[in-house]
């Protein structure tokens, strides 16, 4: 504890604590928005102790394509951002439409127009193929591009949470640490 010797330095000290308390928002807020995406990187949530997101179903295909969970061009990780930050609360969150199935996970069970579309030449391989109770040789040949119509598709898709927003043990902690300091720099000034 410090000591305080003359009122010239106590109202010194108060200006310092009222000073670093006006900044604490945004710090806070910072402090908050970095956890949040290194979720991203760590691929998973950390409160009491580091959960691992689950993996993905399948593997994404193309040499050059992340294999990184969450992450395709980043957009979601991007968003994430501060939304308010003052004395009252602090929220941070992001505008992706798709972000709170990501983070909560759920199934979504609709209907949706999937709209015209080309799809690019390619070279098939040979395989063989089961159909009803017998093989098909299918032979190697190239696929001409051509054009997909618009059409209707029911999706019917489980997604797993995979949690990068939300309340925290490990947040909560650094964050008391990093006010506490701000206070002791204050009134150690």
């Amino acid at each position: 504890m410090t000591e305080v010797k003359g009122i010239k330095e106590f109202f010194r000290k108060m200006d310092a604590v009222a000073a670093a308390h006006d900044k604490l928002p945004n710090e806070i807020a910072a402090i908050a928005v970095k956890f949040s995406k290194d979720r991203f990187r760590s691929q998973s949530w950390l409160d009491y102790a580091e959960k691992k997101w689950p993996p993905r179903a399948r593997r994404r295909k193309g040499k050059r394509r992340s294999q990184t969970l969450l992450v395709d061009k980043g957009y979601l990780k991007r968003s994430v951002r501060k939304i308010i930050a003052n004395n009252q609360h602090i929220i941070i969150g992001t505008d992706a439409p798709y972000a709170q199935i990501q983070n909560d996970g759920g199934t979504i069970k609709e209907t949706v127009t999937v709209s015209q579309h080309t799809r690019h030449s390619y070279k098939r391989k040979a395989h063989n193929r089961q159909r009803a109770g017998r093989t098909e040789r299918i032979k190697a040949t190239t696929i001409k591009s051509h054009v997909v119509k618009s059409h209707r598709r029911k999706m019917n898709i489980t997604i797993p949470s995979r949690k990068f927003l939300g309340q925290s043990n490990a947040l909560e902690q650094q964050l008391i640490g990093h006010v506490k300091s701000r206070f002791d720099e204050a009134l150690n000034k």
